[in-house]
């Protein structure tokens, strides 16, 4: 996987696809998997914005049964049984537990009807998975005394039990997204990152291409194609706005998605929703308010997600410490025995997703149906070769890039072929148990390898994990771990050599675990220059640059909070 500025702008593609996201990754590889010849376009690195700043789960959609929204629930299920299917290695179910008080709405005897309905309603959500672990178990109601047992600071005044519902927990969302994308690139697509979009080459009302820049390099070129699709977020109606002069009625509104990563350990195999008083404005059934989430993640707890509707642009994005202190104060009110304070912040997760439409006609009109939309520019605003789709949540970006696909096929006037990404497994995903894999991983392993690492390894690279490996044959050094991480060495060449790693942020955030649940510490990040920088040849200047850069991010996301250059009102991105 290599970014080929020889190939890129001297063929004409089937489909280009702006935004390397999570949609947009799931849509080339399925426009990969149907033959057709697509193209993958990133202004930054792949999954660096909103999709890898979330709360890591992968929703069924049980929540969906207070807005008796049957639809959603069983596209959440289906997308969430998917994912665990073609995704084992990177997807598992995450056990999460509801307090439960008094006999009404809140109580036992209410949820645990509303388990049994949806157990109904998603009595195929296991179908097809062979692995036993990936297996989503039905609900259950639990007595008080075996909630208190989970959480003994539970305000226990007419409390009376709990419930137990399972949801998916990704293990890294950008490594989910990598995946979708060597997947493709393995099937025949093109896909290369920091090229930005500039403007889209058109003629009267059909879009025939797009102009882009090399953000590496300043270089700018022109990509033909029969169509143009648009998965860019929160940047999309931008683009549209400013480069087609396209302006979307009902106009797009998106929300500050916010949730933390606490460097400890809160609770164990379970997680835990609590209830908060700010209530969900969409809810058919209300039962008092929205819950927050206390969900286990490797050796650390996320906690979210808190909303707030967003007006600004993309780049004013920022949480300010004291809303920092305030979700806190409100995490800790709901919940006293996790006694969370400003240090136990590790990294601070923050994205804009689309939230609800506001309609020109009425300001005070807003949909808040926080449903992905798909945009057919022809029918809406007579360009022709344009798609644009506006995606909610992970969970759903395969589901939702089949739908822009078959779009994408009518445009071309292709024969609709059915898409395979429900059933087949993304790079890594070819393991049938993988408790069973792993086992045998450990019997093979290299001796110098610990049973964490081995299993960080086959986490983030499923059943391709021995491709890494290969790399300590070149040099056996390259098996030592970096820091106190799971970290070797080897999956930074992996990176670079395999995975179009270009800086040195796409290394320590994206392609592997070291800056994603804390900060490694300065030396570590230093290894993984020099590393780089003997790779891709950047010599000391560069190398430095790029060193900064890293550290500036990580001061951005709330880490190294002791440095002097942090000031305390400065806002964290």
């Amino acid at each position: 996987m290599r970014r080929d500025f020889h190939v890129i702008g001297k063929k004409e593609y089937d489909l280009i696809i702006v935004g390397g996201g999570i949609f947009g990754a799931c849509c080339v590889w399925d426009a990969a998997l149907r033959g057709l010849s697509p193209i993958l376009l990133e202004k930054g690195d792949f999954c660096s914005a909103t999709s890898a700043n979330h709360l890591k789960m992968v929703h069924g959609g049980i929540r969906y049964i207070q807005h008796a929204d049957l639809y959603r629930i069983r596209e959440s299920c289906h997308e969430r049984s998917t994912l665990l299917r073609i995704a084992p290695h990177l997807v598992q179910p995450l056990p999460i537990v509801i307090p439960t008080y008094g006999h009404g709405i809140k109580g036992k005897e209410a949820l645990g009807i509303a388990l049994s309905i949806y157990d109904l309603i998603t009595f195929d959500r296991n179908k097809g998975i062979k692995d036993p672990g990936r297996r989503i178990p039905m609900g259950k109601i639990i007595s008080r005394e075996e909630i208190l047992r989970l959480f003994p600071d539970l305000v226990r005044k007419g409390l009376t039990g709990g419930a137990v519902f399972y949801d998916g927990q990704i293990y890294n969302p950008p490594r989910l997204a990598i995946s979708f994308i060597k997947s493709a690139v393995h099937a025949g697509a093109d896909c290369a990152n920091y090229v930005e979009v500039i403007d889209f080459l058109h003629e009267k009302n059909r879009v025939s291409g797009v102009k882009a820049r090399d953000v590496l390099t300043g270089e700018q070129f022109e990509i033909f194609s029969k169509v143009v699709l648009i998965t860019a977020g929160a940047w999309s109606h931008r683009l549209l706005e400013q480069r087609l002069n396209i302006h979307l009625d009902p106009k797009p509104i998106y929300s500050r998605d916010l949730a933390l990563v606490i460097a400890r350990s809160l609770v164990n195999k379970n997680g835990f929703a609590v209830p908060l008083k700010t209530k969900d404005a969409d809810a058919i059934l209300d039962r008092g308010g929205r819950h927050l989430f206390i969900v286990p993640w490797r050796n650390y707890t996320l906690v979210g997600v808190w909303h707030k509707v967003f007006d600004g642009s993309q780049e004013e994005l920022s949480v300010s410490e004291e809303e920092l202190q305030g979700f806190i104060d409100e995490a800790n009110e709901a919940y006293s025995g996790f006694a969370l304070t400003f240090k136990d912040v590790a990294v601070i997760l923050t994205g804009l997703t689309l939230f609800g439409e506001k309609s020109k006609q009425g300001a005070k009109t807003i949909s808040f149906g926080k449903r992905s939309r798909l945009i057919d520019h022809d029918k809406e605003h007579n360009v022709k070769g344009l798609v644009t789709l506006l995606g909610v949540r992970a969970t759903t970006a395969r589901g939702m890039a089949e739908r822009a696909l078959d779009l994408v096929l009518r445009k071309l006037g292709e024969r609709r072929s059915r898409s395979k990404t429900a059933v087949a497994p993304i790079y890594g995903g070819k393991i049938d148990c993988f408790d069973d894999f792993f086992s045998r991983a450990i019997a093979q392993r290299p001796a110098s390898l610990n049973t964490r690492e081995v299993r960080a390894l086959i986490h983030n690279y499923g059943s391709e994990y021995k491709e890494v490996l290969k790399n300590i044959n070149e040099d056996p050094t390259w098996i030592t771990t970096i820091g106190n991480s799971t970290v070797i060495k080897a999956e930074i060449i992996h990176a670079v050599r395999n995975e179009m790693a270009q800086k040195l942020g796409d290394v320590v955030f994206r392609r592997t675990d070291l800056g994603t649940g804390n900060y490694p510490g300065e030396d570590a990040i230093r290894v993984c220059a020099d590393l780089m920088a003997k790779e891709l040849n950047w010599d000391e200047k560069r190398t430095q640059t790029e060193f900064e850069e890293v550290m500036t991010t990580f001061r951005n996301l709330g880490f190294l909070k002791s440095v002097k250059s942090v000031e305390k009102k400065e806002c964290i991105q």
